[in-house]
């Protein structure tokens, strides 16, 4: 008795292959922590982090009963336009009732793409590729670095929580080549 055979899930009828095309490659984004997060519990919060990219969507695990939690954990979206802005929203978990948003924050991830396209082999670890100011236009508390590390792109990033009364997260992009995408 043969198994039935299972169909692929729908790709908006476009082949693995012409996706893999317009894939420029995935940034991974390592969340780090929370930094004086909202109480939205009797005295503390239960926070987790979605991260969303277009269509994407993405989530770190619950940290109980913490507004300074430590996640340390990488998130990782596929890459095909670098002008779309990936958007992180923290929310407190909650058992018996819908889970309480806890802000939100949106970072461009254009002078990243920049630095990485830039032939930087050979340059000292930790060189200061570019500097992203705070502004009106993005969440940033302070300036945030594009560094040379290790011999890859690094920048590490500290938003400031919008539509809440505080909070701030920490995060780090780090770059991943595909092999077979288009590539920047």
């Amino acid at each position: 008795m043969s198994s039935p055979t299972r169909t692929p899930p729908s790709l908006g009828g476009r082949s693995p292959m012409s996706m893999m095309e317009n894939l420029l490659g995935l940034l991974r984004i390592r969340v780090k922590r929370g930094v004086n997060l909202a109480v939205r519990d009797v005295r503390s919060s239960d926070p987790y982090v979605v991260v969303k990219m277009a269509k994407q969507k993405l989530k770190t695990r619950v940290i109980k009963k913490d507004v300074n939690p430590e996640w340390n954990e990488d998130l990782t979206l596929s890459v095909s336009d670098p002008s779309i802005p990936v958007k992180l929203t923290v929310y407190d978990h909650d058992t018996f009732s819908k889970d309480d948003k806890m802000g939100d924050a949106e970072f461009d991830i254009k002078p990243f793409i920049e630095a990485l396209k830039m032939n930087l082999q050979g340059l000292p670890s930790g060189t200061v590729i570019t500097r992203v100011q705070p502004s009106r236009q993005n969440c940033l508390v302070e300036e945030s670095r594009v560094i040379w590390s290790e011999d890859r792109v690094v920048q590490d990033m500290c938003l400031r929580l919008r539509n809440v009364e505080c909070g701030e997260v920490e995060i780090q992009l780090q770059w991943i080549n595909l092999p077979g995408s288009k590539g920047l």
